[in-house]
């Protein structure tokens, strides 16, 4: 059985995955009523209330929770925990070294998924030790493929992953909010600005998918002295690398102080 600490958004988003591809095994604790009613209707899956529970009946246990509350919930799931366990970490700035530190198992793994996950579009970059078999590894990856494309990484790059993956689509989200307000001032309808830029942006990734490069892409639409010239002169007159190099280093920083303090 899989469980989930935690009944959030990024556990509903996992769960409405790995249901889609078959797996129903699935316990989630959650500590409101409401919450636990809806995951169990919606789904078909078992929730509790009960944190202690999860880790005595799950083979696999995510932890779906806030970095801010982590503390407690593995003091209160050690005594529970075991070495054959597995516990997967989704949440910000959790260290393996943190986590090793509280629960007596070495079957641990970092994961830092980002929220396109909800609509099974995710990215999530995997770190773990060298003690896992190739079954355990397949299937906590078959659960975060169910929500998207995932990459295994060195644990020392998961600050970088939590800048661009984790946060990048915020970033991209106000970047779609800029275009829109700008295509609204210029005379348009809101809904109309919105869907232009919207389906802009999922056309531009998708083209970007098939292994495009960016800088092909980018000439591709730029012919000299036209319209896509004009605005890209904007942009490098304003540093958009050097902004964007720098939002993603503010975010790295904080990840990194969130590490800290853990």
């Amino acid at each position: 059985m899989i469980g989930f600490i935690g009944g959030g958004n990024m556990a509903e988003a996992l769960i409405k995955g790995m249901t889609a591809q078959g797996m129903k095994d699935i316990l989630v604790s959650e500590p409101r009523e409401d919450r636990r009613a809806y995951l169990q209707q919606t789904y078909g899956i078992k929730a509790t209330q009960s944190n202690k529970e999860v880790v005595s009946r799950c083979a696999i246990i995510i932890l779906a929770v806030k970095p801010q509350i982590m503390a407690p919930i593995l003091d209160e799931m050690a005594d529970a925990v075991t070495g054959e366990k597995t516990v997967v970490s989704i949440a910000a700035g959790i260290t393996l070294s943190y986590l090793a530190s509280k629960l007596n198992t070495k079957k641990l793994i970092r994961v830092m998924p980002n929220t396109p996950a909800l609509v099974q579009e995710g990215m999530s970059v995997m770190s773990l030790c060298e003690c896992f078999s190739d079954k355990d590894i397949a299937t906590v990856r078959e659960i975060f493929i169910s929500i998207g494309k995932v990459l295994t990484l060195p644990e020392k790059y998961m600050n970088a992953v939590t800048a661009l993956s984790g946060s990048g689509p915020a970033f991209i989200a106000l970047f779609t909010e800029a275009m829109t307000e700008a295509g609204v001032k210029m005379g348009l309808r809101r809904d109309s600005a919105a869907e232009l830029a919207v389906q802009t942006l999922l056309g531009t990734a998708r083209l970007l998918d098939t292994g495009m490069a960016p800088e092909k892409l980018r000439e591709m639409v730029t012919s000299p002295g036209g319209t896509t010239a004009a605005g890209l002169k904007v942009l490098e007159e304003r540093d958009l690398k050097g902004i964007v190099a720098d939002t993603l280093n503010a975010a790295v920083k904080r990840a990194e102080e969130l590490g800290i303090k853990n």
